[in-house]
């Protein structure tokens, strides 16, 4: 998902052929702005969705909090981008795959959101040859499998923390180059592969590899409601919707269109926003607080604070903006100290007011 221009930006290039008027096949799933509760992994998918950049989030929580129902939630939410007509690869125009001279079809698409199954193989992952081909005519070529549908999209994986080693391995080299290389049977391809990673889990279920938890930007936590009023509102919506889908989104529909216009307005003012030197010492502060490996921390801290920025108007990033992401951004980058027993959430919490006050 090339989240600046196109998404937004209707004007076509100078070399394209007018875009076909194709209206995106509307999505019907429960409406993001109808979530009740859940602040943090609503903040987080929203900033993922702002800037690609921040790498994508992890929802580590309690079954049946809205894990799955958010993130697909939030895809439907988002404005349609441009892309080459019938392109498995959800190719940009502006720089198609693979590459073709002159005019190029377009039409609007749904911003792609792709399951990762935990039982697929690398092949439907990664894609393959083309066997129905190769024997009907005894042709290589090459199918593309699901990284090449979710380019510019969303690759989603629930219960990430039980995928197999071998996709774990391939995820992450794809997440750290931006590309799918498959070289096997003959067929040597190399195609575009960026996506927004979502995964979701349950930690009693098993931990996630410290390599792949480290590529995730975010880390949000969700908790089942232990409060009454909460739980009961829940439960009401949920209920509507599923007694009349229809008019429980006709009903949100408002709040989805500001929504909207909140992210759209976000990715145009991204570029614009400025980051104080001083913001930078104080990421730089509260990371070497924490102890974090690396300095991706401070890198995913500086980002989102930018997309929360943008996000709210602000034109600046400041010392507030810092101190809303830096749970979601470091938490999960801790390294464990058997003299600290103490959550990660509540590491960062301590740190946090000991560098800067309360």
């Amino acid at each position: 998902m090339d989240l600046p221009a196109e998404a937004f930006d209707m004007a076509d290039d100078a070399r394209l052929s007018p875009a076909r008027r194709v209206k995106p096949t509307p999505r019907r799933v429960f409406p993001f702005a109808a979530i009740v509760a859940q602040d943090e992994m609503k903040l987080a998918l929203l900033i993922a969705a702002v800037d690609q950049s921040v790498g994508g989030v992890l929802v580590f929580g309690d079954r049946g909090t809205g894990k799955s129902t958010a993130v697909r939630a939030l895809a439907a939410l988002l404005p349609p981008m441009r892309a080459v007509v019938n392109c498995p690869y959800n190719s940009d125009p502006r720089n198609p795959f693979p590459p073709r001279e002159g005019k190029v079809d377009t039409a609007m698409i749904a911003v792609p959101v792709v399951d990762l199954p935990l039982g697929a193989t690398e092949d439907r992952v990664a894609g393959a040859l083309d066997i129905e081909r190769a024997l009907a005519h005894g042709e290589k070529s090459f199918e593309p499998g699901l990284l090449a549908r979710a380019h510019r999209g969303f690759l989603y994986i629930d219960e990430v923390n039980l995928l197999e080693d071998h996709l774990v391995d391939l995820l992450l080299d794809v997440a750290a180059s931006g590309e799918n290389v498959v070289e096997r049977e003959g067929i040597s391809i190399r195609h575009p592969a960026k996506f927004v990673l979502i995964g979701s889990g349950n930690p009693e279920e098993g931990e996630l590899r410290p390599q792949l938890l480290d590529r995730f930007g975010l880390s949000v936590e969700v908790r089942t409601p232990t409060d009454l009023p909460t739980r009961i509102e829940v439960v009401r919506r949920r209920d509507a919707y599923e007694h009349n889908p229809a008019r429980f989104i006709a009903t949100w529909e408002k709040q989805a269109v500001a929504i909207r216009r909140q992210i759209i307005a976000a990715r145009k003012l991204l570029p614009k926003i400025a980051v104080p030197e001083a913001t930078l010492e104080n990421a730089a502060k509260l990371c070497m607080a924490l102890g974090t490996d690396g300095l991706r921390g401070e890198l995913t801290l500086i980002r989102a604070s930018r997309a929360l920025a943008a996000l709210e108007g602000d034109v600046e990033v400041t010392l507030t903006h810092l101190k809303r992401v830096a749970a979601p951004a470091l938490r999960h980058r801790l390294r464990r100290n058997p003299l600290d027993e103490a959550v990660a959430t509540t590491r960062v919490e301590r740190a946090l007011t000991e560098v800067f006050g309360p």
